[in-house]
């Protein structure tokens, strides 16, 4: 076993002529690599990142194709919430669920099936097989790298500002790059933990339909997973403080799923807070503050998500928290620690994949000297992949006009769209808030078939500077839903035809 020099200790290597040369020559070699291997130790990479998701990986590859030296973490499945419990898992099931509804649902094309029945375990089993193939295709990824890409399986902590520790070991580097993600967080609520409560994690273990579930939340997770298990089969209610369904989002929005929601049968609770939950003899009793009392067999917590910071060691990197557990960052993504950086669902912000993935490019032309994006100055579109999509970009009116905006909206029910009207997809509607002196598109906003697709009209519009002159003027290919989107800016009195 050799043993390395110290970092700037002088080594001197003496070469000899006698018989005994090759092997000595061998010796040097072997000191050589082992002082190289200090000198570019896993241990004491140039750069560290911690976790595997969206923006992790893609920054940790190319950051290594660029010449550093790093060392990726991961104490769970690679890939992080999206391939594992979130995008992946979830939109696989909820194409089943959709699957099953245009089944039970097609006499009214004038096709007619008997009985449709959904094989819950193997639309799971199918699920799984999803997970496996996107995470397989996440560590392929991340061993095609080569040798300057060192993955460490193991949860790391920091002990200091500069240095974490592993699985024993210590690691240190001038910059750390912190990806660890969110996890479903859970309400203070009396009696909720005793009971066997399921999360948007744990419900994608399930290998038995819910007879009834009840779901504690109105919000994205709460609005997909509702409507997915209420296709399988179960009856389902959803169960919220706010007065909406997605209440972030404009009434007209809300009403426009709400009402798809009431025609499934989903039962809608809302408006009364939970006071207890408590066991029942076949599952679980809710209490609502007004005193009524929701049955079901199974509950889901579905009332948002909280950063992994908790075990993360922050205060040992004086690492600065929100009142959400959310690690502080500037608009290069720095944390409090100079050189200690944060990306994804761990800091404030939209917590989306597609945020995450934006994150690793703005940061790596941080990490690599270039020029970056400001991180607060990004346009980012949505979509809740409840059926029909629920999608937005921009400037809601009411935030329009509270920034001093001076507006004008467009509104289009969906069935007014050809398209949708050939195909029996009218649920939904179409909003458009435009700026009344520059005619630029502030914000966009559509229920309807398809509106994760279509939003990217708006949003691809609106970070070029087009006006919605531009969609106006546009020739639309018909009969498309597309077209709707002009059809909606043609509401405008400025743009009517005459």
């Amino acid at each position: 076993m050799c043993e390395p020099p110290e970092r700037g200790e002088n080594v001197t290597v003496t070469f000899l002529t006698s018989a005994a040369g090759a092997a000595r020559r061998v010796l040097i070699r072997q000191r050589s690599q082992c002082y190289g291997a200090v000198m570019s130790s896993p241990t004491n990479p140039d750069l560290i990142i911690i976790g595997t998701g969206q923006a992790g990986v893609p920054l940790a590859t190319r950051l290594a194709a660029a010449g550093k030296r790093v060392t990726v973490f991961e104490r769970g499945n690679a890939g992080g919430t999206c391939v594992n419990i979130g995008c992946t898992p979830t939109k696989t099931l909820v194409a089943s669920a959709r699957a099953a509804h245009v089944a039970r649902t097609a006499e009214r094309l004038g096709v007619h099936v008997g009985e449709v029945k959904v094989d819950f375990a193997a639309v799971m089993a199918r699920k799984d097989g999803m997970v496996q193939r996107w995470r397989a295709g996440v560590e392929k990824h991340l061993a095609g790298a080569g040798e300057r890409l060192n993955l460490v399986r193991g949860h790391a902590r920091f002990v200091s500002a500069h240095a974490v520790e592993a699985n024993g070991q210590r690691y240190e580097a001038a910059q750390i790059v912190i990806n660890v993600g969110a996890r479903p967080a859970v309400p203070d609520i009396a009696g909720l933990s005793d009971v066997p409560y399921l999360t948007s994690s744990s419900l994608l273990e399930l290998r038995e339909l819910p007879p009834r579930l009840l779901i504690l939340g109105a919000g994205y997770i709460a609005c997909e997973m509702g409507q997915m298990f209420r296709r399988f089969g179960a009856e389902v209610t959803l169960i919220a403080p706010s007065q909406r369904v997605l209440p972030r989002e404009t009434p007209e929005v809300s009403e426009a799923l709400a009402g798809v929601f009431r025609a499934e049968h989903i039962q809608l609770a809302l408006g009364q807070a939970v006071a207890s939950v408590a066991r029942a003899h076949d599952g679980v009793q809710v209490t609502l503050k007004d005193g009524t009392k929701l049955a079901g067999s199974h509950l889901l917590v579905a009332t948002g998500r909280r950063a992994n910071s908790a075990d993360l060691g922050c205060d040992a990197a004086d690492l600065k928290l929100d009142e959400h557990g959310q690690l502080l960052v500037d608009e290069r993504y720095q944390t409090s620690q100079k050189g200690v950086f944060a990306v994804g669902d761990c800091t404030p912000g939209p917590q989306f994949t597609h945020v995450s993935w934006d994150d690793h490019r703005v940061l790596f032309d941080v990490l690599t000297g270039k020029q970056a994006r400001p991180r607060s100055q990004r346009l980012v579109p949505y979509t809740v992949f409840t059926d029909p999509q629920v999608a937005g970009v921009g400037l809601s009116e009411q935030k329009a006009r509270e920034q001093g905006f001076e507006v004008e909206v467009a509104t289009l029910p969906f069935g007014n769209v050809a398209r949708a009207i050939e195909t029996d997809e009218t649920a939904g509607v179409i909003q458009v808030v435009v700026d009344a002196k520059t005619e630029r598109i502030l914000g966009a906003f559509i229920v309807g078939a398809d509106a994760g697709e279509l939003i990217h009209v708006f949003s691809t519009a609106m970070n070029s500077g087009a006006s919605a002159r531009t969609l106006v003027d546009a020739e639309f290919v018909h009969p498309t839903f597309a077209e709707g989107l002009q059809t909606a800016v043609m509401k405008l009195p400025r743009y009517a035809l005459s």
